[in-house]
C-alpha cells in the first residue's frame, strides 16, 4: 500500500525560490504579513492562520542556522537541531525505518512517500524519530517554546579584585517583545515604527554581579534569566560575563600559583639575613639562609590565589631570589672586598 502526501514548504508559503536571499525573504514576508494581517482582514477568519504561517516561515528562513537544517532535514529540522546536528553532516538522502517504510526527501521538498506498512504500524509511522508527523498541520504557524537569546558582556578586574572577589554593575540591552506590535512586526497593517518591523526591541537593564574570588581571565560568569525574552512561553536567556584579569607588575600567575622576584643584597646572600616579600594579603619577612645563590626559589604555602571552586583554599607563592651587587664602592668597601678575595684564595 502506498500513501502520498504533500505539505506546503516555508518557501512556498512566502512564494520565494529556495535560492532566495535574506533580502528577498524579508520583502516577501512583509508583503504577505501586510496582506494577511488580521486587522486588515476582519471578515476573513482564515487570515490569522495564514499570518501565523508566514510569520513562522520568516522566522526559520531568516536565521542561517535554522535555514540550513530546514533545507537538509525538512520539517524534522528542530529534532535534528535538538539532537546536535548542524546540517553539515554527511547523511544519505534516503533514510530507512525499522517499522517497514522508507522515506525519500530532497532539500526544500515537502513531498514524502510511505510504502508497505501494516495497520499496527501506523503509530510508529507517524511518530517518527523526532515527533508526530500527523501533528504538523496542527502545529503549523504556532511558535514552539524557545529559550531567549543569550548575551555576553566583558568585565575587567585587577589581580587584587580577582584575589578578594568583587562586584560589578553594568548595563545590558536585552531583546524584548515589542509592546506596540506584540512581536508581529506590524501595527495596523504597516511595519511597526517602534521596532522597525523586527518584532523585538532592546531594553536596557542594569545588573550587579558578584565576581568570585579566584576568578581568572577567560572565566565566564553566568547570570541566569537576564538575557533575551523567550518565545512561545520559553525561558529567558542568560547573560555571560567574560572575565579579563589585568596583569600585575609584582606577580606572574599560573592558575592558583603566583610567582614573584625579590632583590637580596650580596651581604645577606653570603651571611644570611631577612628579606621582605610582597603577597596578595600583605608583606611577609622571609629568612635568607647563608650562602643563598641567585635564582634560588622559596615556596610560601597558601600565599597564592584562592581556588575558584574551593575559595577557602589557596595556592602557593613561589619567591625567586635576585642577588644585587653594589655598583659604587667607597675606598674602604673596596679594600674590604679585596681583603676578602685574598683570604678566599689563600
Amino acid at each position: 500500500m502506498t500513501v502520498a502526501t504533500t505539505i506546503k514548504s516555508y518557501y512556498d508559503m512566502l512564494g520565494v525560490p529556495q535560492t532566495a536571499d535574506n533580502k528577498q525573504i524579508k520583502a516577501a514576508f512583509r508583503k504577505l504579513a501586510r496582506a494577511n494581517h488580521p486587522d486588515a482582514n476582519r471578515d476573513d477568519p482564515s487570515a490569522e492562520e495564514r499570518f501565523k504561517q508566514v510569520n513562522e516561515a520568516n522566522e526559520v528562513l531568516s536565521d542561517p542556522a535554522s535555514r540550513k537544517l530546514y533545507d537538509r532535514f525538512g520539517d524534522d529540522w528542530r529534532g535534528y537541531r535538538d539532537a546536535g546536528f548542524t546540517g553539515d553532516e554527511p547523511l544519505s538522502a534516503t533514510r530507512s525505518n525499522p517499522n517497514g517504510y522508507s522515506r525519500t526527501t530532497s532539500p526544500g521538498s515537502r513531498s514524502e512517500t510511505f510504502t508497505t506498512f501494516d495497520s499496527d504500524d501506523i503509530g510508529g509511522l507517524f511518530g517518527g524519530l523526532f515527533g508526530r508527523r500527523g501533528d504538523r498541520a496542527a502545529d503549523l504557524g504556532q511558535t514552539r517554546p524557545r529559550k531567549g537569546q543569550d548575551l555576553e558582556a566583558a568585565v575587567e578586574v585587577s589581580l587584587h579584585e580577582a584575589f578578594a572577589g568583587t562586584t560589578r554593575r553594568f548595563d545590558v540591552d536585552a531583546p524584548e517583545t515589542c509592546p506596540t506590535c506584540s512581536g508581529t512586526g506590524f501595527a495596523r497593517v504597516a511595519p511597526c515604527p517602534t521596532c522597525d518591523a523586527t518584532g523585538v526591541r532592546p531594553r536596557r537593564k542594569t545588573l550587579e554581579v558578584t565576581i568570585p574570588a579566584g576568578v581568572a581571565s577567560g572565566h565566564r560568569i553566568r547570570v541566569a534569566g537576564q538575557g533575551g525574552e523567550g518565545r512561545g512561553g520559553g525561558p529567558r536567556g542568560d547573560v555571560f560575563l567574560v572575565v579579563t584579569v589585568r596583569p600585575d607588575p609584582r606577580f606572574e600567575r599560573e592558575g592558583d600559583l603566583l610567582r614573584t622576584t625579590i632583590d637580596v643584597d650580596v651581604y645577606d646572600a653570603v651571611l644570611g639575613g631577612e628579606a621582605i616579600v610582597p603577597t596578595m594579603s600583605g608583606k611577609l619577612a622571609l629568612t635568607i639562609p647563608p650562602g643563598t645563590q641567585g635564582g634560588r626559589q622559596f615556596r610560601l604555602r597558601s600565599q597564592g590565589m584562592p581556588k575558584i571552586k574551593q575559595p577557602t583554599e589557596r595556592g602557593d607563592l613561589m619567591v625567586r631570589v635576585n642577588i644585587t651587587v653594589p655598583t659604587e664602592l667607597t675606598d674602604e668597601e673596596r679594600q674590604g672586598f679585596e681583603a676578602l678575595r685574598e683570604l678566599r684564595w689563600q
